[in-house]
């Protein structure tokens, strides 16, 4: 397999929090080694709230709307996120390569392919423009907003407001930037999460689509981001027939570890 010309992703099974968060920075640390860009799909095994790198856990302990919920922090940027109801997504790319340059490149790239892959589902999403702005974990008022989805920057996909359904962001992505590899997290709401408060409750798809437009099925619209992902950067799309976490078991569960220790979580 051509590291320079392959993309390889895979789909995993629901996980917890720590789990999944463990397996993403594996994948970071695969990527590196192979010198290639990797992609992991997955879920949740219960809805979670997954905190920023850079947020208050205090922060998250005042929110009686997510109050009860597994909480993991993420190592990369970003607002909270209640998942559980979403697409869930981690890309690592290798420095050297285009996409790993510049934050906003790599952004842009995952999300104008998931904007190809909604419009092939009879679904018109838009990149957020704010010539202002600046991405989720740069300072500014939008920064300061606990949740992802209450947030707006640059290239996050929004569903404009039509005179039946409101407007309103579906997708956004944060990163972590490691001295070989990129780790970038993201996340489409494909319906709003009823296990969250009211607050924490957003407006997914489902909600979000003129005139009751179904939801895609969650892995055919993936594999036609990923397609059209590798389509970008004129690379072949292999798809892993296993899981990523199938015989990394052990190497995961000592990352996860980190994960589930209560200093790593207070960190903030």
């Amino acid at each position: 397999m051509s590291s320079t010309h392959t993309l390889a992703v895979w789909w995993d099974d629901p996980a917890d929090g720590c789990t999944n968060m463990a397996a993403d920075e594996v994948l970071a640390a695969e990527s590196d080694r192979r010198g290639m860009p990797l992609v992991r799909i997955y879920g949740w095994s219960q809805a979670s709230v997954s905190l920023g790198g850079f947020q208050a856990v205090a922060e998250a302990a005042g929110i009686d709307a997510i109050r009860g919920l597994p909480l993991v922090r993420r190592p990369s940027g970003g607002g909270a996120i209640v998942h559980g109801s979403d697409l869930t997504y981690a890309a690592a790319v290798p420095r050297h390569h285009p996409w790993g340059r510049t934050p906003q490149v790599l952004y842009d790239a995952l999300h104008g392919a998931m904007i190809e892959a909604l419009a092939g589902f009879g679904i018109a999403a838009l990149a957020h423009d704010a010539a202002a702005g600046r991405r989720d974990d740069g300072p500014g008022a939008d920064a300061a907003r606990f949740f992802c989805f209450d947030r707006r920057a640059i290239g996050d996909l929004v569903m404009p407001a039509t005179a039946t359904a409101p407007g309103g962001k579906i997708m956004g992505s944060a990163q972590r930037r490691l001295a070989g590899v990129v780790l970038q997290h993201g996340s489409l709401l494909l319906r709003s999460n009823r296990l969250a408060g009211t607050a924490a409750r957003h407006a997914g798809l489902a909600e979000l689509v003129d005139g009751g437009h179904p939801v895609p099925d969650p892995v055919e619209l993936s594999r036609a981001w990923c397609r059209r992902i590798a389509a970008a950067a004129a690379m072949t799309l292999h798809e892993e027939r296993a899981p990523f976490l199938r015989g990394r078991d052990r190497e995961v569960a000592a990352v996860a570890a980190r994960f589930r220790d209560p200093r790593w979580t207070a960190r903030r």
